[in-house]
């Protein structure tokens, strides 16, 4: 791929992305976390063991949020029998893909080992608001229109496991959003018309292959910027009640919109990794004390949501006041990377007192039991 790196103050770009965080926050738990379907170009033995040694990088990928260099990791891609649990043949598109399942505690057992991160099933859902400029055309693009740019985009969500979706573009999304209000990068229009989405974030792009594109005269101020018929951007707004809160990127460009988008997600995925991942050093214990809990179904529930997640090796009963039950959580990593992978869910609802004791002093954190 053949793209380059610009200041963020030059003016002249392809694909234009904007966080929003609205006030509903939503988390998607992602299926087939330890499972990936990989190009295979046969079904003899050379082609498969490539094709299971291509299927444990991208696991290792999707649980680790990112690239990772690490010799043992590396040593474990050259041992992938011992992480593969299963494997089949399937046909998709007239291609033959290889869709593998690896053991997940031994996966979990390398990062730690490691001294590695890893992110949880639970995940932020990201809302993508895309438009794309032909000429002089724009159109804002949904998730069943004829173009290759949700393809792109959905290959990267499953390949990265980040929950992504688009709009469906109906009557709603038509009434609550104009083209000018998304190609403008309006923060406010664009969160109320995500709000029914109920997505973490939300991210605008624009994608042009004529009036972002650089001009002859940037071409002499950029000598980088030659030869490129294509460039990408991207920028945070952090709050979505000033239209001014905008934080702006890096820029890309380059001649091939697939890989261009692939570099720019991959950027959005880091962002997102480094607030929710979860460091595997230092295994620790945490107590915490979950409301609401009403019946023995409750429990059980309760129990099984706390075991799920991936932060948690156990989880254990110590006490039972009313409706309240206090467990203690033996986690494999931090307890903010877990308190702030909580705040996605919603089953338990976080109570914080106002009259308790300052920040700092040690307290037990209580949730309530039940959907938002």
């Amino acid at each position: 791929m053949k793209h380059t790196l610009m200041p963020y103050m030059f003016r002249n770009f392809l694909i234009f992305f904007c966080f929003v965080l609205p006030l509903n926050i939503s988390a998607i738990e992602v299926a087939n976390l330890y499972s990936a379907k990989v190009a295979v170009a046969s079904q003899s033995n050379d082609d498969r063991n490539l094709a299971l040694k291509n299927a444990l990088r991208a696991i290792l990928v999707k649980v680790g949020g990112k690239e990772i260099e690490h010799p043992l990791i590396s040593q474990a891609i050259n041992n992938y029998n011992k992480y593969v649990t299963q494997y089949q043949y399937i046909r998709s598109s007239n291609k033959v893909l290889l869709n593998v399942s690896f053991d997940e505690d031994k996966i979990n057992q390398l990062f730690k080992e490691s001294d590695l991160a890893i992110w949880g099933r639970l995940r932020p859902q990201i809302m993508v608001w895309l438009v794309e400029e032909d000429g002089f055309n724009r159109t804002i693009i949904s998730s069943t229109s004829n173009s290759q740019l949700p393809v792109v985009i959905n290959d990267f969500s499953e390949l990265r496991g980040l929950p992504i979706v688009m709009p469906i573009m109906d009557l709603t999304d038509v009434t609550a959003l104009t083209l000018t209000d998304v190609w403008g990068r309006f923060s406010q229009p664009v969160a109320q018309a995500s709000a029914r989405y109920m997505a973490e974030a939300v991210v605008v792009v624009r994608v042009s292959n004529s009036s972002l594109v650089a001009t002859e005269a940037d071409k002499d101020d950029c000598p980088l910027c030659q030869n490129h018929s294509l460039a990408v951007d991207w920028s945070l707004m952090t709050d979505v009640q000033s239209e001014h809160a905008q934080i702006f990127s890096k820029q890309y460009l380059g001649d091939n919109v697939d890989e261009l988008l692939i570099a720019a997600f991959s950027d959005i995925t880091d962002i997102i990794y480094q607030q929710y991942a979860l460091s595997t050093t230092n295994s620790n214990e945490l107590e915490v004390d979950v409301a609401n809990i009403a019946s023995l179904i409750d429990l059980i529930a309760v129990t099984d949501f706390l075991e799920e997640l991936s932060a948690v090796q156990s989880v254990q009963l110590v006490s039972v006041n009313g409706t309240n039950r206090r467990f203690k959580l033996s986690l494999i990593g931090s307890q903010q990377a877990l308190i702030a992978s909580l705040k996605l869910s919603e089953h338990l609802n976080r109570y914080v007192d106002p009259l308790a004791a300052p920040e700092g002093a040690e307290q037990v954190p209580v949730f309530y039991w039940g959907k938002k």
